[in-house]
């Protein structure tokens, strides 16, 4: 019998009105050791699962007294620590991507698969648990060390940093990949990141040249039911177009001149795992063409062989160009575009969260401090302030750059503003805050009246009424408490 990390059986809910798939499924899933219950309608899924847990819902699309999307709503909005998998009509492209899109782990396509009926049972029940992946996308494991860092000045606020990253540099390691911050939109990227890792659908991540796009992929991969298989991150525009199919579909001995033994591709190194396309963009449209049918036969065949084979890979993509636009300049295939572009992410560039920079600088600083064997640097005000304002064509990627430039060339154990190498115009916009306010005033200071104004007019505006003061601000309600104790308004 199979059974949960807390003992128990597995237990799937199957919803159809077609007895004889009904019977099918459910034998199938008692061959697999897995106890079901099955219903034929909405109401009797809601009544079923008000009486029991499930670990998973197995739902047919077109039910007697409604669609499986409002099914799928349910239980999204009253367990949803189960979930669900949608069973459509053969060719209903369309309601497979809207059940995707509203939240479903995967679908099946009728006549159904047994084997891929069994796939798809097997990867939804070895999710981890929702609380397992919340631990794994924290930012820090030190989050009370950001809840008054404003208060202090910049150097104070950096050396306490340091030193919790220092005393815990072992656990630090053992996270992985994060997304480091708590303003708004890094927030909602990580509940967001949380939510996909969940489900089966494409995902599409958009966002400019080393905002954390592969990041964010590797974290929906850490925390799917695909974990345990490998994670095949591939830059499409590193490629040269004459070895594209062979890098990609691998190849036979003798295929080619110099194809000396049997090699595999990126997709037979990504089955059962997750294929990352970064740049996907770039790839030319033949290769668009074969892409297509691998996703849509979920089978591939070597260079050289005459023989396709069953592949099953999640398959993440992300560019920092405009698809749509390269679709309409007929550069990039529009069929692919909307396979690819299921769920898309955006990724936020660094000039827009300058809250979360001094966070970054404090795990970028340490990681290379560790890594380096050295103590890790103070960092004076000025630079402090200088980081904080800079634009970062670059992102996130730019930032560790010029980190690890300034500590290669500092003066002792304190970076200060001139290590940083960056020139008048690079933070031009410290200088035109400081121009239109008090220029004796440091910035984070500045930057706290204009904020505290903002804060309390909106107040005004609303007669205290702290949920709507959160939405004219276009912030969360736990955002705007934050802020309020921070700024110390009462």
């Amino acid at each position: 019998m199979t059974t949960s990390q807390s003992g128990a059986a597995k237990r799937v809910l199957v919803v159809d009105d077609e007895a004889d798939i009904r019977e099918l499924v459910v034998l199938t899933l008692m061959r697999m050791d897995i106890e079901a219950d099955s219903a034929e309608s909405i109401r009797d899924a809601k009544l079923r699962l008000s009486e029991r847990a499930y670990d998973l819902c197995l739902t047919d699309m077109r039910l007697p007294d409604g669609d499986g999307l409002t099914l799928l709503t349910h239980i999204a909005e009253f367990y949803s620590n189960t979930p669900v998998a949608v069973i459509t009509a053969y060719g209903s492209t369309d309601n497979a991507v809207a059940a995707l899109k509203a939240g479903a782990f995967d679908y099946l396509s009728k006549p159904i698969q047994l084997k891929q009926l069994r796939e798809v049972v097997t990867s939804a029940l070895n999710l981890p648990k929702p609380q397992q992946a919340a631990l794994a996308v924290q930012p820090s494991r030190n989050s009370d060390a950001n809840v008054d860092s404003t208060k202090q000045t910049a150097p104070h606020f950096i050396e306490r940093r340091v030193s919790h990253l220092k005393k815990d540099s072992t656990d630090a390691a053992k996270i992985g990949p994060q997304l480091l911050g708590e303003s708004p939109p890094i927030t909602r990227a990580r509940e967001m990141i949380a939510k996909l890792a969940r489900s089966q659908a494409p995902v599409y991540i958009t966002g400019e040249s080393g905002s954390g796009k592969e990041v964010a992929a590797r974290l929906m991969h850490n925390d799917s039911a695909r974990r345990e298989a490998q994670f095949v991150a591939v830059n499409c525009g590193a490629i040269p177009e004459n070895l594209m199919e062979s890098e990609f579909f691998g190849y036979r001995k003798g295929a080619f001149t110099g194809a000396d033994a049997d090699r595999e591709g990126f997709l037979q190194a990504a089955d059962g795992g997750t294929l990352f396309l970064d740049e996907v963009g770039d790839l030319p449209l033949a290769m668009q063409v074969k892409l297509l049918r691998v996703i849509q036969e979920k089978k591939v065949r070597r260079v050289g062989d005459t023989a396709e084979k069953p592949i099953d890979f999640r398959i993440i993509s992300a560019t920092h160009k405009n698809l749509a636009e390269k679709v309409q300049a007929g550069e990039f295939r529009q069929d692919l575009f909307y396979r690819l572009n299921v769920i898309e992410l955006k990724m936020p560039p660094l000039r827009e969260i300058p809250e979360d920079i001094p966070t970054m600088v404090l795990a970028i600083v340490g990681r290379l401090s560790r890594q380096s064997g050295m103590a890790a640097p103070n960092i004076s005000e000025t630079a402090h302030r200088a980081l904080v304002s800079y634009d970062y064509p670059g992102n996130v990627r730019e930032l560790e750059n010029i980190l690890e430039r300034a500590m290669a060339l500092c003066d002792g154990n304190t970076i200060e503003k001139s290590d940083l190498y960056l020139t008048e115009e690079d933070t031009s916009l410290a200088t035109e805050l400081a121009s239109s306010g008090e220029r004796t005033l440091p910035l984070h200071e500045y930057l706290d009246g204009i904020e505290r104004e903002q804060i309390m007019k909106a107040l005004e505006q609303t007669r205290f009424n702290k949920t709507q003061a959160a939405k004219v601000l276009g912030i969360t309600f736990r955002s705007l408490r934050y802020r309020l104790d921070r700024l110390s308004i009462e």
